[in-house]
């Protein structure tokens, strides 16, 4: 059932291709004027295959006009001594192809303890990194303790003290803090049901009670949306322009976290397409489609990743073309 969303705005939303002044492809939509809304991808299933500067030069050579760095995956070269030079080396690299590097993905997981005694000390690093090499924000997954139904005020009173510590980092640093929206398993039957942030009314008040737009902004991820319920274009119609600054694009079948390509699962593309050309959205569109690269060899993943980047340029296309009819 997924296909046939791209394919209709394939059909409905013919695009024509020019060669941006990089020379990176950037695809237009017929009788559009200016360059395409940017597009990128998260670093995952390249940079841990292929090393750090051979996997972004990959993605480079797939045609991403920007890329989200993930600061998590194999990530020792942030706590070396030389962790500048290699910053200062990256992003020369992308300077020299015309590249950008949009956004950054702080370390998470591991549960309650590790996130806040192992990880959550390295943000001030992680910050310093992603503002050396040019990125304008970083999502930083909220505290995560237990079962949410039940505790939203409780959590909601941690994050915000959790958010507003990290604050003086990320501006020291001159980047953002993308706030994310975020599922759990329900401790009974397993399925995937609510935590922070699930509700978008809830992450607009966590932005809204934060109150600091040079600070903060959100990350709505499309597939955790869809994984907890709710159609993910409503929930970018409730967060609007002024709160929504980054995007976590991937499909799913509304049961389980693929992390697929648009198109492989069950979100209505088109919908969504439309919301954020409804809302004027302004950043850019990001993919997290890393479980995608895994079916690959490391012989073939060059390849699923250009197929990637194309289709992620056309959902970029796709929400210009709308904006402007």
């Amino acid at each position: 059932m997924g296909v046939p969303h791209i394919l209709d705005m394939s059909q409905r939303f013919p695009l024509k291709e020019k060669q941006s002044g990089s020379g990176i492809r950037s695809c237009f939509p017929q009788g559009g004027e200016g360059d395409c809304m940017l597009y990128s991808s998260t670093t995952s299933g390249m940079v841990d295959v292929y090393g750090l500067e051979r996997g972004l030069e990959l993605m480079m050579d797939a045609g991403f006009p920007a890329i989200d760095l993930n600061l998590g995956d194999n990530n020792e070269y942030l706590f070396r001594e030389d962790w500048r030079e290699t910053a200062d080396r990256i992003k020369t690299l992308a300077d020299r192809r015309g590249v950008v590097f949009n956004q950054a993905h702080a370390p998470f997981g591991g549960g309650y303890a590790h996130y806040t005694e192992v990880l959550v000390p390295q943000m001030p690093r992680v910050f310093a990194f992603a503002g050396r090499v040019g990125i304008r924000q970083v999502v930083v997954h909220p505290l995560q303790r237990g079962r949410y139904y039940g505790h939203e005020q409780e959590l909601f009173d941690m994050n915000m003290e959790f958010y507003r510590s990290l604050a003086p980092y990320a501006r020291e640093a001159g980047v953002r803090i993308a706030i994310e929206n975020m599922w759990q398993n329900h401790p009974v039957n397993g399925h995937i049901v609510d935590d922070v942030c699930a509700d978008p009314h809830e992450l607009a008040a966590y932005y809204d009670t934060l109150d600091d737009p040079d600070c903060f902004t959100v990350c709505l991820d499309l597939g955790h949306v869809a994984l907890c319920g709710r159609e993910p274009e409503d929930a970018v119609r409730v967060l609007g322009h002024d709160r929504l600054g980054a995007l976590h694009i991937h499909d799913v079948d509304y049961v389980n976290d693929l992390h697929n390509l648009p198109g492989m699962g069950g979100i209505r593309w088109d919908a969504v397409c439309r919301a954020l050309a409804d809302i004027r959205y302004r950043g850019e569109m990001t993919l997290e489609a890393a479980r995608f690269l895994s079916h690959y060899d490391k012989d073939f993943r060059p390849t699923a990743c250009r197929f990637m980047a194309d289709c992620v340029a056309h959902l970029a296309a796709t929400v210009e073309w709308m904006m402007d009819v």
